[in-house]
């Protein structure tokens, strides 16, 4: 069983920016999985408990669509040289699409 941390540390804050890619997972209500690599240049560290990703939709957008069914998440790292390492946050997501102005 792998380590749990309940924050991200500044050695792990660290690791998340070393990696070139991260891979975010999602799934929908009836089951249907979607698991789609991102480039790191998405993705901010806020604080100990909150990251943000600029989703770069594409074709289909699958992850968006399964955060407004479902608003479960889980980003994935795993490191490709030096040490091996693999790295999951688990939460919750909320879509905020750029058009929608928010009240």
């Amino acid at each position: 069983m792998g380590k749990q941390y309940p924050a991200i540390s500044a050695e792990i804050q660290t690791f998340i920016e070393q990696q070139h890619v991260f891979f975010v997972g999602t799934a929908a209500a009836d089951g249907r999985v979607n698991i789609s690599p991102k480039g790191q240049d998405t993705l901010r560290v806020l604080d100990a408990n909150r990251v943000a990703w600029l989703n770069l939709t594409g074709s289909g957008n699958e992850t968006a669509a399964h955060l407004l069914e479902v608003n479960r998440i889980t980003l994935m790292w795993c490191a490709f040289e030096g040490k091996p390492n693999i790295l999951r946050l688990y939460g919750t997501a909320t879509v905020r699409a750029a058009h929608i102005a928010r009240v």
